[in-house]
């Protein structure tokens, strides 16, 4: 049986990619008593209740992770929590930082303090390969919300709230996904702009971002920063992919974007146990009785985790067949 089974769930930013897939395979396959949607826009809301056909065991709440009062209220009665909510845009947050640093910082700090006192048992808290080793305000606010979760289970440990950070990829059909303006641009005509023709990133596809981040709360004990092993892929494959035989140009390196992306540093790879499919980053200090898994194996000294450097790759015949039954 799923630890989320029969229990009451709370998906901050839930009206979102990841939050409709995690909604949608948890309704259909786990059983819980009820899912509260945490969101801002109305319309959304609105769209996903017909979206799951008014499912009675949904429950909407409009509200915004910076309003620390509507999060407890919103909490109240609430098991397990995914965080999902955030801003995300890189070049967005390069002009409007404090609006991020309100969201991703001190709205996270909000969902921890509201999941203490509601007494919610376990937290899953989504992250980002910008947040490793950032360049950019979006990345840095981003790593500032994992170090906030962690470190939330020292003010936690005299209360049964445990959280836990999962640490991914670019995810192929998400909201700002490149995909679809690759296929607008495709049938134009158009040339597709890659920012660097050498560019790599980590891909990783919903369905399976919605199962880590589930197999994420069987594991957890509170303090894990979880991260998939995932294969890279050269963005030009991507753009062959989408449009077969499409001309491609090199637009330039975009505002605090990165040629490579990187999920574990290798000031990180010292903390790093690798388990299955996953690594798993043990918290520099924690108080709160945290032990590392048994059944973890140290990493090397020297060890990063880099989408350049990753022994696991797409080819294009891959790239094309996820594109076909999943995005």
């Amino acid at each position: 049986m799923s630890v989320l089974s029969g229990s009451s769930i709370l998906v901050t930013g839930g009206t979102g990619s990841f939050g409709k897939a995690f909604i949608r395979e948890v309704l259909d396959n786990h059983d819980p008593r009820r899912i509260v949607i945490y969101s801002r826009d109305e319309l959304k809301q609105y769209e996903c209740r017909n979206l799951f056909d008014n499912d009675p065991r949904l429950r909407w709440f409009i509200g915004d992770i910076r309003d620390l009062h509507r999060l407890n209220r919103a909490m109240h009665g609430v098991d397990h929590v995914v965080h999902a909510a955030a801003l995300k845009q890189v070049d967005t947050a390069e002009y409007n930082p404090w609006e991020f640093v309100k969201t991703n910082i001190i709205g996270s700090q909000n969902v921890i303090e509201a999941c203490i006192d509601a007494g919610v048992k376990k937290v899953v808290a989504l992250s980002t390969d910008k947040a490793s080793s950032p360049i950019n305000l979006y990345g840095a606010t981003k790593l500032t919300a994992d170090k906030l979760f962690i470190t939330g289970n020292h003010y936690a440990a005299a209360y049964p709230t445990r959280f836990s950070v999962v640490r991914y990829g670019n995810v192929m059909g998400s909201r700002g996904s490149v995909i679809p303006f690759f296929r607008k641009l495709g049938e134009a005509g158009e040339s597709l702009p890659i920012t660097d023709l050498r560019m790599t990133r980590f891909f990783i596809t919903l369905p399976q971002a919605v199962k880590f981040v589930l197999d994420s709360f069987e594991m957890m004990d509170g303090g894990e920063l979880y991260v998939p092993r995932i294969p890279s892929m050269k963005i030009t494959d991507l753009a062959q992919a989408v449009v077969p035989g499409a001309a491609m140009h090199n637009s330039g390196l975009r505002p605090g974007e990165k040629l490579h992306e990187e999920m574990i540093s290798a000031e990180e790879g010292r903390r790093a146990l690798r388990i299955g499919d996953r690594y798993v980053l043990q918290p520099d200090l924690a108080s709160w009785g945290y032990e590392p898994p048994s059944d973890g194996k140290p990493m090397p000294e020297g060890f990063r985790y880099t989408s350049d450097t990753n022994d696991q790759w797409f080819t294009l015949e891959e790239i094309t067949k996820i594109l076909e039954t999943d995005v």
